[in-house]
C-alpha cells in the first residue's frame, strides 16, 4: 500500500478485543500504515465495539442469530465489509469458522491468531489442551483463514514456555502477549506487501 492510501482493515470481533486494542494503538503510533474501516461484531455487546467508538471507528453490529445457517451470514458480512472497501480482515477473537462465500471473497487477505502452535491443538481451549497434552512449549499462530478450523497458511509463530504450575488462566495471560505482537507485525507485513502465499507457504519478503 502506498503513503497516500493506507490498508484498509476490516476487523471482525465477539469479545474483549484487546487485540483490536494494540491494532489501534499501533496505528495510531504510526507503526502501521492503515486505517480501521470498520469493526463487526456479531455480538452487539461486545465490549471490542465500545473501543472502536472511543476511536472514532465506524461500528456495525452484525449478529449471526437474525441468519439461518453460516454461509448466508458470512455473504451479509462480505457485503458489509466491501460498502467500507476493505483490503485485509482481521479476526480479531471472532468466534465463528467462515464458510467459503467469505474465503473466496478476500482471497489471503483474511488473517487469524490462535493461542496455539498449530497444527497443534486446534479449535477451542487450545491452552488447557496444551496444558493436558504436557507439552513443555506452546504459543500462538498467526495464519490465513480457510474454511477449516486454523488450518489456513501459517504466517508467523511465537514461542511461549510452559511453567510447570501453569493453569490455563495464566498460561492464557502470557501467550496474549505474545499475540500482541505477533499480530501487529504480521498485519505490518501484509500492509508494506512483504507476505507471499505459495499454497501452504508463506514467504516473507526481507
Amino acid at each position: 500500500m502506498s503513503e497516500s492510501s493506507p490498508c484498509r482493515l476490516g476487523v471482525l470481533v465477539s469479545g474483549s478485543g484487546t487485540n483490536l486494542q494494540v491494532i489501534i494503538d499501533r496505528i495510531e503510533s504510526g507503526e502501521i500504515n492503515a486505517e480501521i474501516a470498520c469493526v463487526v461484531s456479531n455480538k452487539a455487546d461486545a465490549y471490542a465495539l465500545t473501543r472502536a467508538a472511543k476511536h472514532g471507528i465506524p461500528v456495525v453490529v452484525h449478529e449471526n442469530t437474525r441468519f439461518p445457517e453460516r454461509r448466508s451470514y458470512d455473504s451479509a458480512t462480505v457485503e458489509i465489509l466491501r460498502s467500507y472497501k476493505v483490503d485485509l480482515v482481521v479476526l480479531a477473537g471472532f468466534m465463528r469458522i467462515l464458510t467459503d462465500a467469505m474465503v473466496d471473497a478476500f482471497p489471503n487477505a483474511i488473517m487469524n491468531i490462535h493461542p496455539a502452535l498449530l497444527p497443534s491443538f486446534q479449535g477451542l481451549h487450545a491452552q488447557q489442551q496444551a496444558l493436558d497434552y504436557g507439552v513443555r512449549y506452546s504459543g500462538c499462530t498467526v495464519h490465513f483463514v480457510d474454511c477449516g478450523t486454523d488450518t489456513g497458511p501459517i504466517i508467523l509463530q511465537s514461542v511461549v514456555p510452559v511453567e510447570q504450575d501453569d493453569t490455563e488462566e495464566t498460561l492464557s495471560a502470557r501467550i496474549q502477549k505474545a499475540e500482541h505482537q505477533t499480530f501487529t507485525t504480521a498485519i505490518k507485513l501484509f500492509v508494506e506487501g512483504k507476505i507471499q502465499v505459495d499454497g501452504r507457504k508463506v514467504r516473507i519478503k526481507t
